[in-house]
């Protein structure tokens, strides 16, 4: 496991952009699956987006494709999740994740590290 430290979440006008980030300890970052996932009350987290350590292949939630990119820089063990367009249904509990084992990216049981959440909240 490692730990994971997110910021940069908070309230935003629809249209506006945030950028979240999440610092990662450890020194195999660069072959982890890093990702995000949120979550709004009563319901179940939701898969948001992934990047892999060694290809950098990408992953996004259709209705994120196009507005949000996540990113990472292996040299700051960070990963980030530029939000665009930001919609009053993008409003949730932000959580950064990570896999050292990899598997299917969109499946929270992939995921063996988790942050404490960063809530990001979009006004109509």
């Amino acid at each position: 496991q490692v730990q994971l430290v997110e910021s940069g979440g908070g309230l935003v006008q629809a249209g506006g952009s945030l950028r979240l980030s999440c610092a990662a300890s450890g020194r195999t970052f660069s072959t982890f699956v890093m990702g995000w996932f949120r979550q709004v009350p009563g319901k179940e987290r939701e898969f948001v987006s992934a990047i892999r350590g060694r290809s950098g292949s990408v992953y996004y939630l259709d209705s994120v494709k196009g507005r949000f990119t996540i990113s990472r820089d292996n040299a700051k063990n960070t990963v980030y999740l530029q939000m665009n367009s930001l919609k009053p249904e993008d409003t949730a509990v932000y959580y950064c994740v990570a896999s050292s084992s990899g598997g299917l990216v969109d499946r929270a049981s992939t995921y063996d590290s988790w942050g404490q959440g960063t809530q990001v909240t979009v006004s109509s």
